[in-house]
């Protein structure tokens, strides 16, 4: 101690040299943090040697005191299992103990009594006797789940020498000790039959696993103490489930919403798993709807049907008749309403006596998942809306044609819109996009030369005014009616005579005669004429 404490001041005075000037002032860091050291070492020093002392009579009677009722009343639920452990019965204390015995006795008394009204609320219900046996059996229900989980890894430590698979593909207790009852200290897997225990696929799996096993036989001894292990294990799970049954009878009594939202049954089960009415209270809904949740065992199979974050609440009637799709959202939803029921319950209310709140919420959710599974409703029809037979206004005048004109449908789109009866469209290269009409004539020119149609329109009627007879001239004089071309001449060339002098007018006169004749030779009025 001379030597730590000489080293710490050595330490001190190097640290406040090295800081200079600002150690001069005030304390550094590095010399509080030495001073610390130093004052734990007293503490320590001190402590050592209130140690040391010799303990008082009062003080050594006061702890055997403590021992014998700790031994008396037996195992407690937080009781870590002996490490020195050799028998089973070394760790299942809590099952010859007079504890245990005294429950039995009181279980068995109240059993043999028929209940047919509820728990009397309207006074201080924890006074009522079977109503503090019904809260110790939920106690012990929980000190007997823990002792099975040691009874379970002490028989597992000792089974693995042999089977050292088995323990992760039967993760449960009870069907670990059913199932090493059964295989013993078999080697052939066909001789053994697990059908009533665990299921196909895990038997499959245990049996592959036997055949390639690398564990090695037990002696005699360690294989008598598994054996002994697996009984005692079994005679302990019997045991809590008798308590169980009772307090399952009377769950209709003691929480009759709950009983009512899921069954005597899952709220036994429930109570079992959270110690108590009142304790079942104090949790959340998302506790509620994990409490009793197994630990899976695929064993290198597919986890498809493996159900996660589902406990006793998931195996209760109204989830069995619902659809697989709708099971996880429907836990959910009953976990909230089964916490409602808990804590109405909880409240000793004595209008919740009949459990009428609980068949509202039961009846609550059954709605609501039919709610779920109900089609959507049919797409509605929208009918049409009424016409309207006013006239629309319509805009007239030149600057609506100058529009239309300006927005009308080109020659060149006419024509690309237009397909020739029996010949092949060409296209412009491989976007799909036809010519039409466009160039069809043979000259390859898909430019088409537009026409004034107000010039058309002039034109048409400059040629009618002309050949109507009787039609003024443009020297204001009448015509014969018969128009003179202005290139027409009296001069002829004949191959014969060579230039010949000719009437043009009498020249045209007979011409019109001969297509006078052959217009009366073709028509249909025509007759025949003899020559």
């Amino acid at each position: 101690m001379a030597a730590s404490n000489t080293g710490a001041a050595a330490a001190s005075g190097t640290a406040s040299a090295a800081f200079g000037a600002e150690g001069a002032t005030s304390m550094t860091l590095a010399e509080e943090f030495l001073c610390d050291l130093d004052e734990d070492e007293d503490n320590n020093a001190e402590g050592e040697e209130q140690a040391s002392a010799p303990m008082t009579r009062e003080a050594a009677a006061a702890v055997e005191r403590a021992v014998k009722d700790v031994a008396a009343q037996g195992a407690g639920p937080m009781e870590v299992t002996d490490l020195k452990a050799t028998d089973a019965k070394d760790i299942a204390k809590l099952l010859f103990s007079k504890r245990l015995e005294d429950l039995m006795k009181k279980v068995e008394h109240f059993s043999s009594i028929e209940r047919t009204e509820a728990f009397d609320k309207t006074v201080n219900l924890e006074s009522n006797e079977e109503y503090q046996l019904m809260q110790q059996a939920n106690n012990m229900a929980v000190d007997l789940s823990n002792e099975i989980e040691a009874l379970h890894k002490f028989m597992r430590d000792m089974y693995a020498a042999r089977f050292p698979e088995l323990e992760s593909l039967v993760p449960l207790p009870i069907e670990y000790a059913k199932t090493v009852l059964r295989i013993g200290t078999e080697t052939d897997m066909t001789r053994v039959d697990l059908a009533d225990i665990l299921a196909g696929p895990t038997i499959m799996g245990v049996a592959v696993s036997a055949s390639t096993t690398r564990g090695k036989p037990l002696d005699s001894e360690t294989y008598m103490k598994v054996i002994d292990t697996c009984n005692m294990l079994l005679r302990v799970d019997a045991t809590r489930q008798k308590i169980l049954d009772y307090v399952e009878s009377r769950m209709l009594f003691i929480a009759p919403n709950v009983t009512a939202v899921v069954g005597s049954t899952i709220a036994a089960k429930l109570m079992g798993a959270a110690g108590g009415l009142n304790l079942l209270a104090r949790l959340p809904s998302c506790v509620i709807q994990i409490l009793g949740q197994k630990k899976a065992s695929l064993a290198g199979y597919s986890a498809t049907h493996y159900r996660m974050h589902t406990g006793f609440v998931y195996d209760c009637d109204i989830i069995k008749s619902t659809p697989l799709d709708l099971r996880t959202r429907a836990c959910r939803l009953i976990a909230g309403k089964l916490t409602l029921a808990v804590r109405v319950d909880n409240n000793h209310d004595a209008s919740a006596v009949t459990g009428e709140i609980g068949r509202k919420l039961r009846d609550f959710v059954v709605k609501r998942i039919e709610k779920w599974q109900e089609p959507p409703p049919a797409k509605a029809v929208k009918p049409l809306p009424a016409p309207d037979d006013k006239p629309k206004k319509r805009r007239g005048g030149r600057r609506v044609r100058k529009m239309k004109e300006r927005y009308a449908l080109t020659d060149v789109r006419k024509q690309a819109n237009r397909m020739q009866f029996g010949g092949v469209e060409e296209t412009y290269r491989d976007t799909g996009i036809g010519f039409g009409m466009l160039g069809a004539a043979g000259s390859g020119k898909l430019r088409v030369t537009s026409v004034d149609k107000g010039l058309l329109k002039k034109v048409k009627k400059d040629r009618l005014t002309s050949t109507m007879p009787g039609t003024r001239t443009a020297a204001g004089l009448r015509s014969s009616g018969i128009a003179t071309s202005g290139l027409s001449s009296s001069l002829a060339f004949t191959p014969v005579q060579g230039i010949e002098l000719e009437n043009p007018e009498a020249r045209k006169a007979k011409l019109q005669q001969a297509l006078a004749d052959s217009h009366n030779y073709f028509a249909e009025t025509a007759g025949f004429k003899k020559s």
